[in-house]
């Protein structure tokens, strides 16, 4: 085996030149500071004003302005947290603000009884007795959905998904009901006879 590198040795492996570190700069020496004579023994004291109150904040003109009220804070506020309760009879002050709104409970009552009702259909392959069970959920999702779109308009998405879910779990109720007594009714009657 021949090395390309060097061409007249064989077998001898080249070894390469070491590469030199180069000089580093000399880095100056750091100048001392000069020692002052102490002409006193006792600390610096600070000058003295002419009047003890502090200096008012910044951009305080020559009158400061009270603070602005804390938040709530007005002639309808509510009463502090820990104060005595008002006088029986006498209300406690609205917060400020927009008015507390009223929640839609027979919307979202439908809402539930509906999913509830759609969740459990199948107990309405129960015979007869699942079916009439069945009835009882989903038909509360449909009275209490109409009565939510009567007095909660508002909630539309909640009644509207309760009166569709509570007339399927109806319709499946009623569908098994009639299955069964289909199934029953095909029943050849052997064996009993009196």
């Amino acid at each position: 085996m021949s090395d390309s590198n060097t061409p007249g040795l064989s077998g001898v492996p080249h070894v390469p030149e070491v590469p030199q570190v180069p000089d580093v700069p000399h880095v100056p020496e750091v100048p001392q500071v000069p020692d002052f004579p102490n002409t006193s023994a006792a600390p610096p004291v600070a000058p003295a004003y002419a009047s003890a109150t502090p200096p008012p904040g910044y951009g305080a003109g020559p009158a400061a302005t009270p603070p602005p009220p804390g938040y709530g804070a007005g002639p309808d506020a509510p009463p502090p947290y820990g104060s005595p309760p008002p006088a029986s009879g006498a209300p406690y002050a609205p917060y400020p603000g927009r008015p507390a709104t009223k929640q839609p409970i027979l919307s979202i009552l439908a809402l539930v009884a509906g999913i509830i009702g759609i969740l459990g259909s199948p107990v309405v392959f129960i015979p007869i007795a699942g079916g009439i069970f069945g009835l009882f959920i989903p038909a509360a999702a449909v009275v209490l959905g109409f009565l939510g779109r009567t007095k909660e308009p508002r909630a539309k998405g909640f009644w509207l998904t309760g009166i569709i879910t509570g007339a399927i779990g109806v319709a499946l109720a009623l569908l098994s009901i009639v299955i069964w007594a289909v199934v029953f009714a095909n029943i050849p009657n052997t064996g009993y006879s009196y």
